[in-house]
């Protein structure tokens, strides 16, 4: 690989009816912990507990040639610089996620630039043009993350000072996860290495600490690779839910129909976060030292919240008599053996079972902090960030609908 008035060198790379309704798609930090009152913390429910994947080093089975070209950032710490002289590359820009982030930045006054495929959002339903009314002050360039040359040639083509990545699996099976979590979000890095980039900003899940799913694990092998890196600094933000993965019921609720939970609605529980609160936190994540080269865990400024509790504030806000139904979690285990005995026979239905087993592990599985020791999810150690409360959102949304907040092909569990 050529380079340019520099010395090349080498540098070890370490790194799924109304059933559906009831399993919200989840996403898959140190802020300040708000004081609160009310129930008792959520102390966390064991089921099957694996070996976090917190400490486990994966080691990249190969090594990657980076190129660091003279003039590919100024000297001076872009930390100090005002924002106008810090270009900031997002890839992703056009995700649920994405969007917010993009706008944040520019809001913040960076230099951004968006990196996305000509046909981008929801189901490919964004043209170029599209894309660049969307975004107001960014640059707007177009190409593929799974693409090097596409990279080298249009996102890095002047000198980035930080590269934030809002990559996600469009559905979580199993090819695309490996596909997207890591494969596009490597390329990204590798180049961004090359080019000289400073710092990188991980959007990732919490739920990586239990990794049971494929997406979980091809994100764990990214974070692994970013922490290994050595020449590049890193920021891995691990949110909790979103409002909108939890709020697939509310026209359910407004007809009057039973709230559908797992078992008896307190198997798990999460701290959402609004997508402007988490697109804030991932712009502090840009310039603050405090979250330099650290994994942050973050969820909402509400208490954590089971699925019984959700619905039961649904409930008080509409004013409908509470009813729920309950589903045996058997149920999915019975799902789950029947998928994976079809694949087999039909290797087309791998990703179906893939989505059961997401499902289960949605309806099981606490979006907070995990107490390795304690084997249990713990409310407290989960840092509360923003101002977007839960009870403001469904407020909200009951009156006035989710129209424009759409998950797309995320939403395996919830509203499309």
């Amino acid at each position: 690989m050529l380079t340019q008035n520099v010395s090349t060198r080498r540098t070890a790379g370490k790194t799924i009816s109304r059933c559906q309704k009831a399993m919200p798609h989840m996403p898959i930090g140190q802020a300040n912990i708000r004081p609160r009152s009310g129930p008792a913390p959520f102390s966390g429910v064991n089921f099957n507990a694996t070996p976090s994947a917190a400490g486990r080093t994966c080691r990249n089975s190969g090594r990657v040639a980076t190129r660091v070209a003279a003039s590919a950032a100024p000297i001076e710490d872009f930390r100090k610089r005002d924002p106008k002289d810090v270009r900031v590359l997002v890839v992703g820009p056009t995700g649920y996620i994405g969007k917010f982030v993009v706008k944040e930045l520019v809001k913040r006054g960076y230099n951004v630039v968006a990196f996305a495929r000509e046909q981008a959002g929801i189901k490919g339903k964004m043209n170029k043009e599209d894309t660049i009314k969307e975004f107001p002050g960014a640059e707007i360039r177009f190409g593929s993350v799974l693409d090097l040359d596409s990279l080298r040639k249009e996102a890095f083509k002047d000198p980035v000072d930080v590269v934030v990545s809002c990559l996600a699996s469009r559905t979580g099976g199993k090819k695309d996860s490996w596909l997207i979590d890591y494969t596009a979000t490597k390329n990204t890095l590798d180049v961004a290495r090359e080019a000289g980039s400073k710092h990188f900003v991980l959007l990732s899940a919490i739920c990586v600490q239990k990794p049971l799913l494929e997406f979980q694990r091809a994100k764990l092998k990214f974070e692994s690779d970013l922490q290994a890196a050595g020449d590049i600094t890193y920021s891995i933000v691990r949110p909790t839910a979103f409002f909108k993965s939890i709020a697939g019921q509310i026209d359910i609720i407004k007809k009057g129909n039973p709230y559908v939970m797992f078992g008896d609605g307190t198997l798990a529980a999460c701290k959402p976060i609004s997508e402007a609160d988490l697109a804030s936190y991932i712009a502090d994540c840009v310039t603050d030292e405090d979250k330099i080269d650290k994994v942050l865990p973050i969820g909402g400024p509400s208490r954590a919240y089971t699925a019984k509790q959700q619905a039961e504030l649904l409930f008080q806000i509409t004013g409908m008599p509470p009813k729920f139904f309950s589903v045996p979690v058997a149920l999915m285990d019975g799902i789950i053996g029947i998928f994976d005995a079809l694949t087999r026979l039909f290797p087309s239905l791998e990703d179906t079972a893939e989505f059961a087993r997401i499902g289960k592990y949605y309806a099981t599985e606490s979006m907070l902090v995990w107490d390795e020791q304690r084997g249990v999810y713990v409310e407290e150690a989960t840092p509360g960030y923003g101002k977007d409360t839960l009870e403001e959102f469904f407020t909200r949304a009951v009156k006035e609908g989710l129209k424009g907040q759409e998950l797309g092909d995320q939403a395996v569990f919830g509203q499309q």
